[in-house]
């Protein structure tokens, strides 16, 4: 009994201490990386040289802050709209492809649906690349057609990195969605009919009631995922660069304090919309 006792005593110091070294080897970083943007020191290291809060705000050119330079903005401002434009119909798409896959039986659904998953085991770079040559074939061919410029929405820019990302942020969506909708309980729509409520409103005011939460996740994961997309968008971005591709391009030359206050800046909005997905689908029992 007492060597049960000590086993039990040594699995959980080995299991305790597991977590800690994880948790100590995912944290430090980012705590590293908080400390050093509020840091008075322009080397990015320490000691500590005092609180400051000029690499946010300065907009003294030789210590530009993240608010104080407008190429940092534009790129800030260009991730935002590509994000919300990719969450929107990612979002749409999700729930259209749910209903249909959970919903609706018709010849090669199983097909069709592993053809959804297909993006998400290819890797970035690859999807990238083969956007990027699909599309130059597709706008040469409309130029070809209907004259030159027809096909100028398809060169590399914004409406082709949110087709882009769309081919691989719409399965998510479409996965957390569907996930929620096959817990629905159909019969709530048919006692929603009995009541008097058509088909239509029966899907709005009951189905869609219940599928909200998902909803919202899914809104959410498509925003997080499009904001911090880097492999793909890089090869189809452009000359108007996303903030990952901005801050990819000066990391080449070293870290700046600077891109240690955006990096602060995404874990808090990140952590944020990550905690915020959670709780729509916290179920009271």
């Amino acid at each position: 009994m007492t060597h049960a006792i000590q086993g039990g005593k040594i699995t959980r110091g080995i299991y305790y201490g597991y977590v800690f070294i994880f948790l100590a080897y995912l944290l430090t970083p980012l705590l590293i990386t908080g400390i050093l943007a509020f840091n008075n020191n322009s080397s990015v290291s320490f000691p500590w040289q005092g609180f400051t809060l000029k690499w946010f705000f300065s907009t003294n050119p030789d210590q530009l802050g993240v608010f104080g330079e407008k190429r940092m903005l534009d790129a800030i401002s260009m991730s935002l709209s590509i994000a919300l434009s990719v969450t929107i119909l990612s979002t749409l798409l999700g729930i259209s492809n749910a209903f249909l896959f959970e919903r609706e039986n018709f010849v090669g659904k199983r097909f069709l649906y592993l053809l959804m998953l297909v993006p998400l085991v290819i890797p970035g770079v690859v999807l990238g690349i083969s956007i990027l040559a699909f599309a130059h074939r597709i706008s040469n061919l409309l130029d070809t057609l209907f004259g030159k410029g027809s096909g100028r929405f398809l060169n590399p820019g914004y409406w082709l990195v949110v087709f882009g990302q769309l081919s691989f942020i719409t399965t998510l969506a479409t996965l957390v969605i569907t996930a929620r909708l096959k817990r629905f309980d159909r019969a709530l729509e048919e006692a929603a009919m009995d009541l008097g409520a058509s088909r239509i409103g029966a899907v709005l005011l009951v189905t869609f009631r219940f599928l909200a939460p998902a909803i919202f996740s899914a809104a959410v994961i498509s925003f997080i995922y499009s904001f911090n997309n880097f492999n793909t968008t890089y090869f189809l971005i452009g000359t108007k660069p996303t903030l990952p591709v901005l801050l990819y391009s000066r990391l080449r030359f070293g870290i700046t304090p600077q891109i240690n206050a955006v990096s602060v800046l995404l874990i808090i909005v990140t952590g944020i919309l990550g905690i915020s997905s959670l709780l729509p689908g916290r179920e009271k029992t």
